[in-house]
């Protein structure tokens, strides 16, 4: 089959590599229809880097049809249409039964001291091949796919895979009181479905800070006041005029380690390209080297008592924060890898019941799988228009 794969540094490639095939008995293999190239796919052609391998099947954002099931599959059967979710979860372990599917104790990398193993995403997570592909592998036939109906086109319940649920996650974690207020830092495709999110489960002000036009005019066009800067001065001086000077209820960090505004955090994660990988790997284990620029923002503008919500991603282990800055003002932090099945049940009757969430024309780009590298390109250097790329195999 064909699939996209990682070779480096700013370096993906759609190569020829085996079919996948049935393993365990409650594995199903799909035909991918529709896979997203998302914000964390990038990270593994920078800073992620040195936890990569040459021939890693990328991506995590997959949908498709049942084409082969295992002999103890009996929720779903070859035809049928599903959504697999990015974090690979047993849906049984104490676990999942928390609805924590992120930390599934049957996936765990234990070895690593991390998580639930997650599909297209590094030897710290699994190293499992992942979705940028014509056909998939997907373990726990049972408990993981997501079964969505047949006669509505692939936008509707693609994002169920990672966007969706990890924009109401953060949205969730965030606690806006009904009426309250939310400022979104980035208008990526995580922070963009986040102000979706956030108006539609009651919030009475939706407030972002980009910089990019396709993004402003997005978030404009579904009623986000949006500030033209990322500047923490800026950002802080003109969130407070709009929230009677004591800042949003809430803020959600959709930028993470993409961050701009700490040179040495730059130096640092410019280094991962110049130090060799297994050096590297250690170093990013014990040292800090994001740019916590959007987090410090965060800090700043929330309001004393507000909370501030975390889904970008940061991969610094020993980043220096304003511990008592936040303690003075009596912030509260979560954070998390999104837990897809605990939300789930709650995202899927907006998408068959209508489209208050506006998926069916989320995404800026679709592509054949075959120009992944230009997409990924495209992506990366915020190019004609880039916000949401599917790749359609």
């Amino acid at each position: 089959m064909r699939a996209v794969t990682w070779h480096g540094r700013a370096d993906v490639r759609v190569d020829t590599v085996p079919d996948p095939t049935i393993k365990e008995p409650t594995d199903v293999v799909i035909e991918v229809t529709s896979s997203g190239i998302c914000g964390s796919d990038l990270h593994l052609i920078e800073v992620m880097a040195p936890f990569m391998t040459v021939g890693d099947v990328m991506g995590h954002e997959p949908m498709g049809i049942v084409r082969e099931v295992g002999s103890e599959v009996t929720a779903v059967r070859p035809g049928d249409r599903v959504v697999v979710p990015f974090n690979i979860s047993c849906g049984t372990c104490w676990m999942c039964s928390q609805g924590l599917q992120s930390q599934c104790e049957t996936t765990q990398n234990r070895e690593q001291g991390f998580g639930a193993s997650l599909f297209g995403y590094t030897k710290l997570y699994g190293q499992v091949p992942g979705g940028q592909a014509e056909y998939l592998r997907v373990p726990f036939g049972n408990t993981l796919p997501i079964k969505v109906p047949d006669g509505l086109p692939d936008d509707r319940f693609v994002y169920l895979s990672d966007v969706l649920p990890t924009a109401w996650q953060a949205v969730q974690y965030a606690g806006i009181p009904d009426g309250g207020s939310v400022l979104v830092l980035g208008l990526g495709p995580i922070g963009d479905m986040a102000t979706r999110v956030a108006k539609h489960l009651g919030a009475g002000q939706v407030i972002a800070s980009d910089v990019v036009p396709e993004r402003i005019a997005r978030a404009r066009s579904n009623g986000v006041t949006v500030i033209e800067s990322t500047k923490q001065e800026d950002v802080v001086a003109q969130v407070r005029d709009l929230t009677d000077g004591r800042g949003p209820d809430a803020v959600i960090d959709a930028v993470g380690m993409e961050a701009h505004g700490s040179p040495l955090a730059e130096l640092a994660q410019k280094a991962t390209a110049i130090v060799p990988d297994a050096i590297m790997e250690k170093v990013m284990q014990v040292a800090g080297i994001d740019r916590l620029a959007a987090l410090n923002t965060a800090i700043e503008a929330v309001r004393r008592g507000g909370t501030i919500s975390l889904s970008g991603v940061y991969g610094g282990a020993t980043d220096p924060l304003p511990l008592m800055r936040m303690f003075d003002k009596q912030i509260q932090l979560r954070m998390g890898q999104a837990n897809v099945w605990h939300w789930a049940p709650d995202i899927l009757p907006l998408l068959t019941e209508g489209d208050p969430l506006g998926v069916d024309d989320f995404a800026t780009h679709r592509v054949p799988l075959e120009q992944a590298p230009e997409a990924y390109a495209n992506f990366r250097e915020k190019k004609d228009g880039t916000v949401k790329v599917l790749l359609k195999p």
